[in-house]
C-alpha cells in the first residue's frame, strides 16, 4: 500500500510481531474497559518503536550504500528495542522534514504581519520572481525571509489573503484565487495555521479552469455532490456495496489507474476490501498488509490533513528555506506539498506506482479510544483509507482533490451509520446466545451449554470451543485432545492463577510449554474461569488458512523479491509475522465473552449456595416494583400537568389511532375542544388528505417503537377557527408506553409552523414583495437566509439577524458553507460541515429538503437547535438563482416536554432492567428448591408429605413460568404457545389453596371450601401450570380486599359434562370465589378489562390473567350484589380419561 509518509505499512501489535497476550482480572467491567484503553495505548507505543526502527534501518542503508531488505528488517524490528531519542527523530523527520514536492511552492508567513518567515527553493521561479536584468549588489531579492507576502501578489489577491488571515476558521475558505504579481499566473492558495504563523501552499491553476468565475470550494463542493448523492441512494445493510460503490466514483471523479479502500483491522494491520481498476493491472483486493506499512505518525496525519496527494515518486524533493531564528523546522503536518519519505518513495516505485492520492476514512470511535479525558464522547477513529495509483505522474487540482474530501466525509458519515448497525445486530445475536446458554445452564447439567444449540462455539468466531467441568472434558469443532487440555489447564493454574481468564493469538508467545504439540491448529486460545478448577475454552487455528490472495493466482512457485518494498514483498512479510498465530481476539468478542462468564460465576456460586440454604425475598422483591411503581406515577402525574399546560401543541392517539390526548394548545390551534376530539380518528377525522399517508406512516412505525422526528402533518380546523383553512404543525412521534413496557398508543409532540409555512409558500410561488416580507420586524417571520446558485449568501433577515448576532451587513456576500456557517457561525464539527453543504446544493439544483436538524453556535457562543428547510429559488422564467433557507427554533416548552418524556423512558428503562435482574437472579434460589425437592423425592414419605411436595413442585413451576414472562407481549396479542398435558384438577386447587394461606392467616379470614369430592381425582388435559397462575391471581386479590375480622373468603367449583366437539368429551368447568361486602377496588375492575393503561399494580396482574384465561377457552366475571361479590371463572377442558361417574 502507498499511502503515508513511509517506514513501511499497516496495523499493530499483532502484525509487528508482538504477542497480543491479555490476562483478565476480577474488577469486571471497570478494569475491563481500562484494560481495552491501556492495550490499544500499547499497540501504539509498540507500532511507534517499529516505525522507527524501520526508519533507522532505511537511512543506515542509505548512508552506506546497501540495499534495505523489507522482509528482514520487518522481523528485526519485532526484537530490536529503539532507544526514545530515535523515536523522537523519526517523528520530527515525518512531521519537519523541510522539504516539499516540486508541483507546487510553499511560503509561511507571520500572521500579523505578513512578512515570510519560510519559503521554498522553487517558490522564486514559480511566481516568476526573477529580475529581468542581471541583479546587482543593490538590488534586494523580491522574496526572501522578512519579505511582505502581499507584495508578490495582485492588489485584489492580497485583499484576498488579508481576508482569510483574519477568518477564525482559516482552512473552510480553501482554496483562494489568487495570481502573481509579476506574471499574472493564477494559483490555488491553501492556508492552514502552524504554531510560528500561516503556512500558504501555492499550487497552479489552469487559466481555462471553470473556478475562475466562482471560489474554487464551491466548485469542490459540485464536484462531490453527484458522487454523494449516489451514495446515499445504496440501500442499507450492505457495507461491501458501499466500499465499491466509493472505489467506482472516486476514480471517476480523479482518473487514476486503480483505487482501493484499505481498511485497518483491531489489531492495526490493514486489508484491501474494494478495488476498481485499469483492465490490465493485477488486482491487490483481498492482500493483507503488516501494520508498519503506515506508520502510526502517517495514522496520525491522516486525521490531521485528509487528503494526501503524491505526483510523481521519482521527483526530486525541493528544500524549505527558514527564518534562522525559528527554534525547530517548520511543521509541514497540514501542507498538501509535504514530500514523501525516501522509504515511502522507494516503495511507491518498486511497486509501479508513480503517483497516489491517499484520502482517511473518519468515522466516530468509542470512549475507549477518547480515553480518559475524552468526557464520554465519541473520538475520531481512522478506519481506514482510500487510495489512488497511477503507473505515470499525476496532478490533480486542488478543488478536485477537496471534492473528494468531502465525499470522504459522507462516505465516513454513511460507513458509521452501518457500522453501528452491524454492531446493534451483533449484540442482539451476542445477548439472545448468551441468554439461551443461560437457560440452557438453569434448565439441565453444564454440560448444556457444549451439548446442545445454540452451543458456546456460536458466541464467537471460533474453530473450537471446549468445556473443561468437575475434571471432565466436553470439546467442539477443532481442539486440543483431553491429555491436552488438561495440560493447559494445570498451566494456567499455575501461570495465571490469580486472573480470571486469559486471551492471546498466540499460545506459543504466551508462553505455554506444549503449544508446538497443538501445531497450526490451535494457535489462538480464549479462556474464562467459571470457578477455580471450571472453564470455558475457544479456540482458533493458523491465521494463514483465513488470507487469501483475492482475484489472482499467487502461485507457490512464483519468486518474490523479499529485499524490495512492493505488494507481494509486504504480503509475505504478513504472513511470516503471523505464523503460529491466529486472527486476534476482537474487544466486542471479549466483551461478549467476559459478560458470559460473569452471568455463568454468578450461576454455580447460587447453585451451590441453595443447595445448603434457600431463601426468596418476596418482600424485597414487591417493594422495589411497589418504589417504581411510585416513582413513575411521580413522572406520569409531572407529564400529564405539563402537557396539558403547555405552550406547545400535543396530542395522543391509542393503538387504533383514536384521540386520548388532547392538550390545551392543540385545542386553540385548531378550535376542537378536548371533549369533542376523543375518540375521534387522527387520520380520518382530523388531518388532511395530503398528510393521511404520513400520519399512517408515524403510527405504523412508532406502534413498533420506533421514533419519527421533525415530520410536518396538516391539521383541519373546526368552528371559529376554520377561516384560517389549515394548521401546519411539525411533530416528534414516539410510542406510549404502560408500567410494563407495553406499547399503548402513540404521543405526538409537535410545534405550530402555519405562519412560517405561508410566507415560504409565497416565497417559493414569488408571491407579493419578498423583500418586504424578508426585512420584517413582524415576530411572526421566521429566521430567513437565502443562497445565490454559488452558494453565497444573498439574504439574511432581522430574524436571523436576532438568533445570531450577526448583521445583514456582515453576512452578505459571503459563502454560506465554510465562511458564514463554519467561521461566522460555528458548526460542532466536519461533519456537520457537510451535511450542510449536501443539503444546500441540493436545494439549488431542485430538491427541496424539510425539517433536516441544524446546529450551530451564534456570535456569542450560544448553541442554537434549529430545523432548516431549504427550497429552491426561482426567477420569473422559472430558472433556478439559488435557494431559500427557513430555521424553526424549537420553543422552550417543546424543548422541556422532549426532555420530560426521556426522563420518563429513562426511568421506565431503569426499572425494566432491575426486575430483569430480579426475574434472572430468582431462577438461582428456585433451582435450589426444585433440587431439594428432587432430593426428598428420592425418601420415604408419607402422602400427606408427597402431596406437600407436589403442591410446592407446582408453585415453584409456576414461578418459573411466570419469571420467563417479562416480555408480556405474547400474553397482550395472544400468541403465548401453552404447554399442554394431562393433569389432575386436584393438584391444581391444592397449590392455589397453598399460595393464599399465609395471607387468610394474617388476616384472620377463614377458607370455605365447596368442592366435589369427585375434583381431586379428575384428569384434564391443558396447561396446568397457566391455570394454577389464573386461578392463584384471582383467588389472591379476593382475600386481599376481604373485610376484617370475621371475613370469610368461599371456593365454588362445579363440573359439568360437556361435548367439546366430535369425539372429544369434556368438562365445562364453573368456579365461583366469593366474599362479603365492598369488594375490590373499582379501579382495579378497570384495569382489569379496560388494559390501555394501567393504574394499579394488582390491575396489570388481573389484566394479564383474564387473557390468559381467554387463551385457555376461557372467561372471568366480576358480579357485585348487595352484600358480597365474587369472580365467575367458566372454561372447558377436554378429559384425559373418563371419571364424571354421577355428574349430570
Amino acid at each position: 500500500m502507498n499511502s503515508g509518509s513511509r517506514t513501511s505499512q499497516i496495523h499493530q501489535s499483532h502484525s509487528s510481531g508482538a504477542s497480543n497476550v491479555r490476562a483478565h482480572h476480577s474488577n469486571h467491567h471497570h478494569s475491563h474497559q481500562q484494560h481495552l484503553q491501556s492495550d490499544s495505548i500499547s499497540r501504539a507505543v509498540a507500532q511507534y518503536t517499529a516505525d522507527a526502527r524501520l526508519h533507522a534501518v532505511f537511512e543506515q542503508s542509505g548512508e552506506s550504500g546497501k540495499s534495505f531488505n523489507y522482509s528482514e528488517s520487518v522481523k528485526t524490528t519485532n526484537i530490536a528495542s529503539i532507544p526514545e531519542q530515535q523515536i523522537t527523530v523519526y517523528l520530527s523527520k515525518i512531521q519537519r522534514g523541510g522539504h516539499i514536492q516540486p508541483f507546487g511552492c510553499m511560503i509561511a508567513i507571520n500572521e500579523s504581519t505578513f512578512q515570510v518567515i519560510a519559503y521554498s527553493e522553487n517558490a522564486i521561479e514559480m511566481l516568476d520572481l526573477n529580475p529581468q536584468s542581471v541583479p546587482t549588489l543593490d538590488t534586494p531579492p523580491l522574496l526572501t525571509v522578512g519579505t511582505d507576502v502581499r507584495t508578490l501578489f495582485s492588489p485584489p489577491s492580497s485583499i484576498l489573503l488579508e481576508k482569510a488571515a483574519g477568518a477564525r476558521e482559516i482552512t473552510l475558505l480553501n482554496p483562494i484565487w489568487i495570481h502573481s504579481r509579476n506574471s499574472g499566473k493564477p494559483f490555488y492558495a491553501i492556508l492552514h495555521r502552524i504554531d510560528v504563523g500561516i503556512v500558504i501552499d501555492l499550487e497552479p491553476a489552469r487559466t481555462e479552469d471553470p473556478a475562475l468565475s466562482i471560489a474554487g470550494a464551491v466548485q469542490s463542493q459540485k464536484l462531490a455532490v453527484r458522487a454523494i448523492s449516489r451514495l446515499q441512494a445504496l440501500p442499507g445493510g450492505d457495507i461491501k456495496l458501499l466500499c465499491d460503490t466509493v472505489v467506482e466514483h472516486v476514480r471517476e471523479l480523479t482518473g487514476y489507474d486503480r483505487v482501493m479502500v484499505y481498511k485497518f483491522h483491531e489489531d492495526e494491520h490493514g486489508e484491501v476490501v474494494a478495488e476498481s481498476k485499469r483492465a490490465d493491472l493485477e488486482p491487490y483486493i483481498g492482500l493483507h498488509y503488516p501494520a508498519t506499512d503506515i506508520p502510526q505518525a502517517s495514522r496520525f496525519l491522516f486525521k490531521q490533513n485528509r487528503v494526501r496527494m503524491i505526483c510523481d515518486c521519482h521527483s526530486k524533493p525541493v528544500r524549505v528555506i527558514q527564518d534562522e531564528s525559528l527554534m525547530q523546522p517548520l511543521c509541514l503536518v497540514g501542507s498538501t506539498l509535504r514530500a514523501p519519505h525516501g522509504c515511502h518513495a522507494r516503495y511507491m516505485a518498486n511497486m509501479g506506482s508513480i503517483a497516489s492520492l491517499a484520502l482517511a476514512v473518519i468515522i466516530n470511535g468509542n470512549e475507549e479510544e477518547a480515553g480518559p479525558s475524552g468526557g464520554g464522547r465519541n473520538a475520531m477513529k481512522l478506519w481506514g483509507l482510500v487510495v489512488c495509483h497511477h503507473t505515470s505522474p499525476r496532478c490533480i487540482p486542488f478543488p478536485l482533490s477537496y471534492a473528494c474530501e468531502f465525499l470522504m466525509q459522507a462516505f465516513g458519515l454513511q460507513l458509521n451509520m452501518e457500522l453501528q448497525l452491524a454492531s446493534q445486530l451483533l449484540e442482539k445475536h451476542v445477548l439472545r446466545t448468551q441468554t439461551l446458554l443461560c437457560d440452557m445452564l438453569l434448565r439441565d447439567s453444564p454440560t448444556g451449554i457444549v451439548m446442545q444449540s445454540p452451543s458456546i462455539m456460536d458466541l464467537v468466531k471460533c474453530d473450537g470451543a471446549a468445556l473443561y467441568y468437575q475434571g471432565k472434558y466436553y470439546p467442539l469443532g477443532v481442539s486440543p485432545n483431553e491429555a491436552q487440555i488438561k495440560d493447559i489447564a494445570e498451566w494456567l493454574l499455575t501461570s495465571h492463577g490469580d486472573s480470571t481468564g486469559l486471551s492471546t493469538d498466540s499460545l506459543a508467545d504466551a508462553g505455554y510449554p506444549g503449544a508446538a504439540s497443538l501445531g497450526d491448529a490451535v494457535c489462538g486460545m480464549a479462556v474464562a474461569y467459571i470457578t477455580p478448577r471450571d472453564f470455558l475454552f475457544w479456540f482458533r487455528s493458523h491465521t494463514a488458512k483465513e488470507i487469501k490472495w483475492g482475484g489472482a493466482k499467487h502461485h507457490p512457485e512464483d519468486k518474490d523479491d523479499g529485499q524490495r518494498m512492493h505488494p507481494r514483498s509486504s504480503f509475505k512479510a504478513f504472513l511470516e509475522v503471523v505464523k503460529s498465530r491466529s486472527l486476534p481476539w476482537e474487544n466486542a468478542e471479549m466483551d461478549a465473552i467476559h459478560s458470559l462468564q460473569l452471568i455463568l460465576r454468578d450461576s454455580f456460586k447460587d447453585a451451590e449456595a441453595s443447595n445448603t440454604k434457600v431463601t426468596v425475598k418476596n418482600n424485597q422483591f414487591t417493594d422495589v416494583e411497589l418504589q417504581g411503581v411510585d416513582e413513575l406515577s411521580s413522572v406520569a402525574r409531572e407529564m400529564v400537568r405539563l402537557i396539558e399546560t403547555a405552550t406547545a401543541p400535543i396530542f395522543a392517539v391509542d393503538t387504533d389511532g383514536r384521540v386520548n390526548g388532547w392538550n390545551a394548545k392543540i385545542a386553540e390551534l385548531t378550535g376542537l375542544s378536548v371533549e369533542e376530539a376523543m375518540g375521534k380518528s387522527l387520520v380520518h377525522d382530523l388531518v388532511y388528505k395530503e398528510s393521511s399517508d404520513v400520519v399512517d406512516k408515524l403510527l405504523y412505525h412508532a406502534l413498533r417503537g420506533e421514533e419519527d422526528k421533525n415530520v410536518e402533518i396538516k391539521l383541519k380546523t373546526f368552528g371559529t377557527a376554520e377561516t384560517k383553512k389549515a394548521v401546519f404543525v411539525v411533530v416528534n412521534a414516539c410510542c406510549s408506553k404502560d408500567y410494563m413496557n407495553n406499547i399503548v398508543g402513540v404521543c405526538f409532540v409537535g410545534q405550530d409552523i402555519t405562519g412560517q409555512k405561508v410566507v415560504m409558500d409565497k416565497f417559493i410561488h414569488i408571491q407579493g414583495d419578498y423583500r418586504a416580507i424578508i426585512q420584517s420586524p413582524n415576530p411572526l417571520i421566521p429566521p430567513i437566509f437565502a443562497s445565490d446558485d454559488n452558494t453565497c449568501c444573498s439574504e439574511w433577515n432581522t430574524a436571523m439577524e436576532k438568533l445570531t448576532g450577526w448583521s445583514r451587513n456582515e453576512i452578505v456576500g459571503k459563502l454560506l458553507v465554510g465562511d458564514v456557517f463554519g467561521s461566522c457561525c460555528r458548526l460542532r464539527g466536519r461533519d456537520e460541515l457537510t451535511k450542510f453543504m449536501i443539503l444546500l446544493h441540493n436545494a439549488i439544483s431542485g430538491q427541496d429538503n424539510e425539517q433536516f436538524p441544524f446546529s450551530f453556535f451564534d456570535r456569542s457562543g450560544k448553541y442554537i437547535q434549529a430545523l432548516l428547510t431549504a427550497n429552491k429559488r426561482v426567477n420569473m422564467d422559472g430558472q433556478i438563482i439559488g435557494a431559500f433557507c427557513f430555521l424553526q427554533v424549537a420553543s422552550p416548552e417543546l424543548q422541556h416536554a422532549l426532555e420530560v418524556q426521556r426522563q420518563q423512558e429513562k426511568k421506565c428503562f431503569a426499572r425494566m432492567k432491575e426486575l430483569a435482574y430480579i426475574c434472572q437472579e430468582i431462577k438461582n434460589p428456585l433451582n435450589g428448591i426444585r433440587f431439594t425437592n428432587s432430593l426428598l423425592e428420592a425418601t420415604n414419605l408419607t402422602d400427606d408429605q408427597k402431596q406437600l411436595l407436589e403442591t410446592s413442585g407446582a408453585c415453584e413451576r409456576q414461578m418459573m413460568k411466570i419469571l420467563k414472562d417479562v416480555g408480556l407481549e405474547t400474553i397482550e396479542d395472544g400468541s403465548l404457545k401453552l404447554e399442554k398435558a394431562d393433569f389432575l384438577l386436584g393438584s391444581v386447587i391444592n397449590a392455589v389453596v397453598s399460595q393464599v394461606m399465609n395471607l387468610l392467616r394474617q388476616r384472620g379470614l377463614q377458607l370455605i371450601r365447596d368442592i366435589p369430592e369427585e375434583i381431586k381425582d379428575m384428569s384434564v388435559h391443558g396447561d396446568q401450570v397457566r391455570l394454577q397462575q389464573v386461578f392463584a391471581d384471582f383467588l389472591l386479590n379476593m382475600v386481599k380486599y376481604a373485610p376484617t375480622p370475621g371475613g370469610w373468603v368461599e371456593i365454588q367449583v362445579r363440573p359439568s359434562l360437556k361435548q367439546i366437539s366430535e369425539g372429544i368429551d369434556g368438562i365445562l368447568l364453573e368456579i365461583r370465589l366469593t366474599s362479603p361486602g365492598d369488594g375490590l377496588p373499582p379501579e382495579l375492575i378497570q384495569d382489569m378489562f379496560h388494559s390501555s393503561r394501567w393504574a394499579t399494580q394488582g390491575g396489570l396482574g388481573l389484566s394479564m390473567s383474564r387473557k390468559l384465561l381467554k387463551l385457555m377457552n376461557g372467561e372471568v366475571q366480576y358480579i357485585r350484589e348487595c352484600e358480597r361479590s365474587y369472580f365467575l371463572l367458566l372454561m372447558e377442558l377436554p378429559t384425559s380419561r373418563t371419571v364424571l361417574g354421577g355428574m349430570n
